[in-house]
């Protein structure tokens, strides 16, 4: 499929390039990690500045999972109870934290009027497949559990993630389904990791491969999980036999993205399941444009966008 960039994404790109951006392939998971978080502050906007942002430590079989509140100015309150989306970041289960997506978290509690809460989960390689989803499901679980506490609506618990983290996110709908979980009432995938089989053709289109390059993602692959995790749905979602009774689902892809196909597909084989879905494709994006509203309108535009449809979903 042939991918033309919006002007903005390819100055962004070129600019990128000229300044010497490294292949993380070339890198340790400690040196992507520091280089990762040093681009998000030349890429993110001004934060938003919301009512507070509080520290959170949610207890788990192997320690606390270190997570952050965001409460926005503007809160829509039902008996005094508001809406909550847990977010998990992007990152390729290698890289990224609570202060990569700091802005984006504040932007998406702005936007769509409800609580934030951003999870830690714990980074491959030192913590493989499954830790990341296991962080991700005893999370939402928590948060389900002391949604009282929190000043959450536990009826109107989201769920939601970049990436890697959309990934996670709708592993963790899978979950709540699967193990009578949570009651999940939405499920946010921006441009998905969803089958790690990488049988369709974005994976193989040389026009995807930007930024988020094809040998990056067998970078990120080799060190989250092992061969044999392939077909399992907790690494690759698309691979449960039904997708039946899943929450409703926003579900974002970008044109110059190996991720593209797989994101596309799911949110078709959601709406063939009977599962509400809102698909928004940005064709002139490439992967991750969305954490990088300082540079690129279009991520901004689909922040708000989210919002609206996280108004009009509860």
């Amino acid at each position: 499929m042939p991918v033309v960039l919006d002007a903005d994404a390819a100055a962004v790109y070129q600019a990128f390039q000229e300044a010497g951006r490294p292949a993380y392939e070339t890198l340790t998971a400690a040196e992507a990690r520091e280089f990762y978080l040093a681009a998000r502050l030349v890429t993110n906007p001004e934060p938003p500045e919301l009512q507070s942002v509080q520290p959170l430590s949610i207890p788990a079989p192997h320690g606390a999972i270190p997570a952050r509140l965001y409460t926005p100015k503007t809160l829509r309150k039902t008996s005094g109870l508001a809406p909550c989306l847990v977010f998990f970041h992007g990152g390729g289960w290698v890289i990224g934290n609570l202060e990569t997506h700091d802005v984006v978290c504040r932007k998406l509690a702005q936007e769509g009027e409800l609580i934030v809460i951003s999870v830690d989960y714990r980074l491959a390689p030192e913590h493989k497949f499954p830790a990341a989803v296991d962080d991700a499901i005893t999370s939402t679980g928590w948060i389900a559990a002391n949604a009282g506490k929190l000043g959450i609506d536990a009826s109107r618990l989201t769920v939601g993630g970049d990436s890697a983290g959309g990934n996670l996110a709708a592993v963790v709908s899978l979950a709540a389904r699967e193990a009578n979980g949570p009651k999940i009432a939405g499920q946010v995938l921006i441009y998905p990791a969803t089958d790690f089989s990488r049988k369709h053709p974005s994976h193989r289109e040389p026009e995807t491969s930007i930024l988020l390059t094809h040998s990056v993602v067998s970078w990120f692959m080799n060190h989250y999980m092992g061969d044999a995790d392939i077909n399992d749905w907790r690494a690759s979602p698309a691979r449960v036999s039904s997708l039946a009774g899943l929450p409703p689902a926003y579900v974002l892809t970008a044109g110059a993205d190996p991720l593209r196909d797989e994101g596309d597909e799911y949110a078709k084989r959601l709406g063939e399941a009977g599962v509400p879905v809102t698909y928004r494709h940005f064709p002139g994006q490439f992967h991750g444009f969305f954490t990088m509203g300082k540079l690129l309108q279009q991520a901004n535009l689909a922040a708000s966008a989210i919002g609206v449809w996280f108004k009009a979903l509860n």
